[in-house]
């Protein structure tokens, strides 16, 4: 119990830490460290819900709620969305890097150690297309945004792809999951395509 309150705090302070990071070039403390709050109380609410009613859906709750609390922080604060869209991407797989190796630690197999590497593939996608699109041709704007929908697309598109090799894994809900994935994968997709200013 003290071991996975201590996890939480560290990977919620990363979060925030990170959030921060990204944001505080643009943004006042107050606006960054509440928004991130909200955030962090969205995914929160999410998990208990899952936890008490249908644990399976765990990641997609999670995910919902943290969602709702970055809408709100941006309707709030007036923040630039696909500007702290990214730094919510970033943060939250940094948060969930740290979750990932937590649990390799405590029960190694070949899912947490995949699981924990893919994050890691994620993160470094994030940082060196967050250093390189401007320099792509077919980008054309340069607008904000290229990397963390990218990078979210392809998330999405693989976990489609686990989840209908039929993964026994927790976080995944088999069919459902496959469509809900493949839908988040082609909506991240077609803002790339809407922001790299070629309609």
């Amino acid at each position: 119990m003290i071991l996975d309150f201590l996890i939480t705090l560290l990977t919620s302070l990363l979060f925030l830490f990170a959030f921060w990071v990204r944001l505080k070039e643009d943004y006042t403390q107050q606006q960054i460290f509440t928004t991130g709050f909200w955030v962090l109380f969205g995914i929160g609410c999410g998990n208990i819900l899952a936890v008490n009613f249908f644990d399976v859906w765990w990641f997609w709750t999670g995910l919902a709620g943290g969602f709702l609390g970055l809408i709100a922080g941006i309707k709030r604060f007036h923040l630039r969305f696909f500007e702290t869209l990214e730094a919510f991407v970033i943060s939250g797989l940094l948060m969930f890097l740290s979750i990932a190796f937590s649990s390799l630690m405590a029960d190694y197999s070949p899912i947490t150690l995949a699981m924990t590497l893919g994050i890691v593939f994620f993160i470094v996608l994030f940082l060196f297309l967050d250093v390189h699109y401007k320099k792509f041709i077919w980008y054309k704007s340069g607008r904000v945004g290229f990397t963390g929908m990218t990078v979210l697309g392809l998330f999405f598109l693989i976990r489609s792809i686990v989840a209908m090799g039929g993964s026994s894994v927790l976080s995944f809900a088999g069919d459902i999951d496959v469509v809900i994935s493949g839908v988040m994968s082609f909506a991240s997709f077609m803002a790339v395509y809407n922001l790299s200013g070629s309609t």
